[in-house]
């Protein structure tokens, strides 16, 4: 599979990017953007009118009205807070993050318009949601175009004992409903807690809106006394996959050392050690031990690439 081409990489610390001041939180996020040469072609984009430059007019955020209920007042702070932080994001050549601030900035003034019955507030915040909605659709195409070429990068960085990591909100954004195929290379899935690491993992994939019908697992043989474990265990999820319409091909290699994740929409994560991220738990009955989101976390990286091909096994 072809890698994606090295850019310039942003850094971005805390749990959600539309926060101005982030707190020192579980993950850091670094998105590349292809460098000056995405960001001239994403500024080649405007419609035909040109869009004012983000660092002048769309960064002047609506004025606030004094007038209205406490409601619409804080509406208009949130909304106001949350496109400023669009901007300084977008003029940044952080666009996945910019995007979503200007979604969620746009909802928040749209409700706005809906409450007010300020007919010349209306008019103001109907014209900065629509320089809004047009620049956050020319970043949209500019994540798209980076998707197409092989260029997109996301990384996350899972700081020791992070939680809130489980495989739902690891892989969920990438499990479109077009997802058939999935590719695991992981040469650790051999003891019994990476075993039940797998199973998990494709009980997610079965619970998923995507349709999976073929699961291709490329892993190590366990040459010590745990091999009769390790087949016994996977042939038992071979055989229960099969139950949900869903099948299982194993292969092994005594060289494999990289780690990826791989679906056939294109997009590959590769995550620094595997599905095996997770710390043990205290006790077989502390929190965490069932639900994943509440495990505390071995210190890893998680890089997220679309191409456009995806490499058959």
């Amino acid at each position: 599979m072809p890698q994606a081409r090295p850019a310039r990489r942003d850094r971005h610390v805390g749990a959600h990017p539309c926060v101005s001041r982030p707190h020192s939180g579980a993950a850091a996020l670094q998105f590349r953007a292809g460098g000056r040469t995405a960001v001239r072609h994403l500024r080649s984009v405007s419609p035909p009118v040109p869009l004012p430059s983000p660092s002048r007019s769309v960064s002047s955020s609506p004025s606030m009205s004094r007038a209205g209920n406490s409601n619409t007042a804080a509406l208009e702070r949130a909304g106001a807070e949350t496109v400023k932080r669009a901007v300084q994001l977008d003029v940044a050549s952080r666009f996945q993050e910019s995007l979503v601030c200007y979604q969620e900035g746009i909802d928040l003034l749209l409700q706005v318009v809906k409450a007010t019955t300020d007919e010349a507030k209306k008019r103001r915040y109907r014209q900065k949601i629509s320089e809004y909605m047009t620049r956050a659709e020319d970043i949209k195409k500019h994540i798209e175009k980076e998707k197409q070429d092989g260029k997109y990068h996301k990384q996350i960085r899972i700081e020791e004992n992070a939680t809130g990591f489980g495989y739902e909100k690891l892989f969920h954004e990438y499990l479109t409903e077009i997802v058939s195929e999935v590719w695991v290379e992981d040469p650790y899935i051999r003891q019994v807690h990476q075993l039940y690491n797998f199973l998990r993992f494709c009980e997610m994939l079965v619970k998923g809106p995507c349709k999976v019908r073929t699961i291709h697992l490329l892993t190590s043989y366990d040459k010590g006394g745990g091999s009769s474990q390790q087949m016994a265990a996977l042939e038992e999820i071979k055989q229960s996959l099969s139950n949900y319409g869903v099948t299982l091909n194993i292969d092994f290699s005594s060289s494999i050392h990289d780690r990826e994740i791989r679906f056939n929409n294109g997009w590959m994560i590769k995550i620094g050690r595997g599905l095996d991220y997770f710390k043990k738990p205290q006790g077989h009955f502390s929190i965490g031990y069932c639900d994943f989101d509440l495990r505390p976390c071995h210190e890893t990286t998680v890089d997220v690439f679309h191409t456009k091909h995806t490499k058959q096994m």
